[in-house]
């Protein structure tokens, strides 16, 4: 066992290696490398792919892997049986991918990313047609190739992302959460005591912007000896290891919203990964459950935290320090109220907490007709506004404010986006056990104090790795099933508070 199981640690982290030099190009990618390079960057990726999905599904693997899996442990969550299990797994989804399928997703992906950030500037779909054509093509093949049973082929990418959940799980939460959305945001669109939602529409200067988002960012327990901040078109973060976490983040000098809490909300998936195990790099146990769990904890500190009234009241003068002209005449509850307008907006990641979800129900729906084959590339900007009036009522005023805002589907990621409204879930559930354990986390927030809720995230959550799947993780913090009930119990008393609706 013990000479077996260091092989097997051994080969993963080799993996991990190699995982990690590739996301360190994409990362560069986005951020640094001049568009003439996308040609050669697509041939890296590609090359790199390749030789990791060699080494994820060599027999030597295979071998050492079925020799430990007939191991009985006592405790099925002991990091050993984690890590062989996690192991087992991937490996099993491996071998079920061709190499030249592995390579040409890495290369197309890698193209599709600059034709859909020239395509998205220059407001022209037809530029990325072709290019979404081709990764739905390919996606389709890599569903077909790792589905089990008759199921739907959507629920072989969802489970890429989110293990053992099924697109009709993730549809029995989604409905029952629209129903109670929809009628919630009526009645705020009715309300006649609004925010005066233009106080985050003044001028904020970039640089003192940059400044305060980082202020924040480290003030949360982002740290910045393991991690740092730059620009990109999209915002995203990549986690090398714990102790190489990058954030990105845009900035508009005439919008507040956009990077504050977009850098917010990266920070906490950067706060998870530089709380992973460093001694289990590229193990079960040294990596995160699921992005959904992810997800939860992105949301939790750009909204649950970030966008709440006990932040602000620590965070505000600051804010009037780095921004004087802007806030000057504003008060703490006018600001307060201003950063939670709720409005059904055309920028998913700029939407507010209420019509967030209607966003990602949008794009589930539209993800999995793509697959299922009901809809082709080309149809793609007249079904998103179709039903982009049916979830929100508005209408994109061009491709650039609809269907070309993420960059999901250039980079291959479908099955991601219902990841996002489970993170929301899961985010309600967790944030409402750590009041029930830590106490009044409002007092804290006020005082500057946010340590004991990361602390209490990194034990709870980030050390435990892949020990559980999403939904026993769950059960086993809050003590109760997957359930979005608290979420909506959050967002109907805050925003029913905000809009002074009795």
């Amino acid at each position: 066992m013990n000479e077996r199981y260091e092989q097997l640690v051994s080969q993963l982290q080799r993996l991990a290696l190699l995982g990690s030099t590739g996301s360190v190009l994409g990362w560069e990618q986005e951020t640094y490398m001049p568009e003439g390079g996308a040609e050669l960057r697509s041939k890296q990726l590609s090359l790199l792919a390749g030789m990791a999905h060699q080494a994820a599904t060599s027999s030597q693997l295979g071998e050492i892997l079925d020799e430990l899996s007939t191991e009985k442990f006592d405790d099925p969550h002991c990091p050993e049986a984690v890590n062989i299990r996690q192991a087992k797994r991937e490996y099993e989804q491996a071998t079920k991918l061709p190499q030249r399928l592995v390579e040409e997703l890495s290369r197309v992906t890698a193209l599709a990313q600059q034709k859909w950030s020239r395509a998205k500037k220059a407001n022209d779909f037809k530029a990325f047609e072709p290019w979404l054509q081709q990764v739905i093509d390919l996606k389709r093949e890599e569903a077909q190739c790792l589905r089990n049973g008759d199921g739907p082929l959507y629920d072989a990418l969802l489970d890429r992302y989110e293990p053992q959940m099924t697109t009709a799980q993730v549809q029995e939460t989604f409905l029952p959460l629209r129903d109670k959305l929809v009628p919630l945001v009526a009645e705020i669109a009715e309300a006649s005591n609004r925010p005066d939602a233009s106080i985050v529409s003044r001028n904020f200067p970039i640089e003192e912007q940059k400044k305060f988002a980082a202020e924040a960012a480290k003030a949360i327990g982002f740290d910045f000896e393991r991690g740092r901040i730059d620009e990109s078109a999209h915002p995203f973060c990549s986690g090398f290891d714990p102790g190489d976490c990058r954030l990105t983040t845009r900035y508009d000098e005439n919008f507040f919203n956009m990077a504050f809490f977009g850098t917010l909300h990266e920070a906490g998936h950067g706060l998870y990964e530089q709380g992973l195990n460093p001694d289990a790099f590229g193990l079960g146990m040294g990596s995160s459950v699921s992005l959904g769990i992810h997800e939860s904890q992105s949301r939790m500190w750009e909204n649950l935290v970030g966008r709440s009234h006990a932040f602000w009241k620590h965070f505000y003068p600051q804010a009037q320090a780095h921004f004087p002209t802007a806030l000057k005449d504003v008060s703490l509850d006018d600001f307060y109220r201003s950063i939670n307008v709720v409005e059904p907006s055309f920028i998913r990641v700029e939407a507010d907490e209420v019509t967030y979800n209607l966003h990602i129900m949008l794009r589930f729906e539209l993800e999995q007709m793509l697959i299922s084959g009901e809809l082709n590339a080309a149809e793609v900007p007249g079904v998103w506004n179709e039903k982009f009036e049916t979830y929100l009522g508005i209408t994109p005023p061009d491709d650039t404010h609809g269907c070309l805002q993420d960059v999901h589907w250039s980079a291959g990621l479908i099955g991601y986006f219902p990841t996002y409204a489970l993170g929301n879930v899961y985010a309600s559930q967790f944030y409402a056990a750590a009041g029930d354990q830590l106490g009044d986390l409002s007092l804290q927030f006020e005082q500057g104090k946010f340590d004991t809720l990361k602390t209490w995230l990194n034990k709870n959550i980030h050390e435990r790795g892949q020990q559980y799947p999403a939904a026993e993780l769950v059960k086993v913090v809050t003590g109760s099933e997957f359930d979005a009930q608290p979420l909506v119990d959050h967002l109907t008393t805050k925003f029913r508070a905000v809009y002074q609706l009795g």
